[in-house]
């Protein structure tokens, strides 16, 4: 009879949590690779690559994390909000060279929708199963949301633009549109203005308010011994790599599979590409809010909701300049566009309950309304 050590019952045991559950799809990331080697049925070289993208994220956040808490809160900060959302970067930079505009536009309605609805509609429900009430730092919250719906309103306006002046939204089915260079023009300006917005929103949350984005009692345990900062670096190396792979597999197969699973790129944009970049960090808020840690679960959420608004759809517009058939104006079609500002307004719906210490209190139980 073998009898297991201590080491591999603490692996076995670590894969089997919240944080530890991606690394089970790692064989498919070779998987994916031989499929395209032998040019396999685009149907199933797209689903193993998508969830090959799993485990990869899930690394590279966690290199992250620990980089991070070496480096003091300021760098720690900024190296957290510069790779927090590189894997649904990453991908749509590869869906910008198959000039796949459309599934990239989507990918980026479909991270925001997953971050401020999704997720943070099921760390409710999660963290309310046995609790009546959780409380967070509200004004960091409120802070974010904010950000996050003037975010909103600078998104839309090209899409405005172009339907004051006559013209029409891309279709839900189109792969990719060419708008006139007055728009370009404009996606360019808003593209500026939000990662100015970004650098200033860097500023009041890494240094002038930091407290307020990084409480002490919310501080994350991963169990375990700490990685050291040379394991840290070789498996952030590591794992860009893996994710640049997988995303170009991705999305070589997107068109063909999507076709022959009778699905539209915007349907592939919004549900899978932008499922699948962050369905690590999305468990991560769940299992935090899980162990009563809202306020971890809140600030990842609405967090890299504005993230994605802020930083990665600017930076994909600037990028289309040099990366694909031509530049790609930042108009979203009428689905986007509505599901944009509706998911926000519910987004910045401000709490009412506030608690001796200043902060807020979620009424999580699942019977009841959210807040209370």
């Amino acid at each position: 009879m073998t009898t297991q050590t201590p080491e591999a019952a603490t692996k076995r045991s670590f894969l089997l949590t919240g944080e530890g559950w991606p690394y089970l799809l790692v064989p498919l990331i070779p998987v994916a690779i031989l499929l395209e080697l032998v040019h396999a049925d685009p149907v199933p070289i797209f689903a193993a690559s998508a969830l090959g993208v799993i485990p990869t994220a899930a690394l590279m956040g966690r290199a992250t994390e620990e980089l991070a808490a070496r480096s003091g809160p300021g760098i720690g900060g900024l190296l957290n909000v510069t790779f927090g959302n590189a894997p649904e970067l990453i991908i749509a930079l590869f869906a910008l060279g198959a000039g796949l505009h459309e599934v990239v536009k989507a990918s980026v309605v479909g991270s925001i929708l997953g971050n401020i609805l999704l997720v943070m509609g099921v760390s409710m429900l999660a963290g309310g199963l046995r609790r009546d009430r959780q409380f967070f730092e509200a004004r960091a919250a409120s802070a974010q949301s904010l950000m996050l719906f003037l975010a909103a309103v600078a998104l839309i306006m090209p899409a405005i633009f172009q339907l004051v002046s006559g013209g029409g939204l891309p279709e839900p089915t189109a792969r990719a549109v060419e708008f006139s260079a007055d728009l370009k023009t404009l996606s360019v300006g808003v593209a500026v203005i939000l990662l100015c917005s970004y650098a200033a929103g860097l500023l009041f949350s890494l240094k002038t308010h930091k407290d307020l984005f990084n409480p002490s009692h919310d501080e994350e345990d991963h169990g375990g011994e700490p990685w050291t900062v040379r394991r840290s670096v070789l498996m952030l190396a590591g794992a860009g790599v893996a994710v640049g792979v997988m995303s170009e597999i991705l999305v070589s197969s997107i068109t063909d599979a999507s076709e022959s699973l009778g699905l539209s790129p915007f349907f592939v944009g919004v549900i899978v590409v932008a499922v699948v970049g962050n369905a690590a960090e999305h468990w991560v808020a769940v299992y935090f809010a899980q162990k009563n840690k809202i306020g971890l679960a809140v600030n990842i959420a609405v967090g890299s909701g504005a993230q994605i608004a802020l930083f990665v759809a600017p930076v994909l517009v600037l990028a289309s300049f040099v990366i694909g058939p031509f530049p790609m104006a930042l108009v979203f079609n009428g689905f986007e566009v509505g599901a944009i500002f509706l998911a926000i307004l519910i987004a910045v719906e401000s709490p009412s309950a506030e608690s001796p210490r200043g902060t807020k209190a979620c009424n999580c139980s699942p019977f009841m309304p959210y807040w209370g």
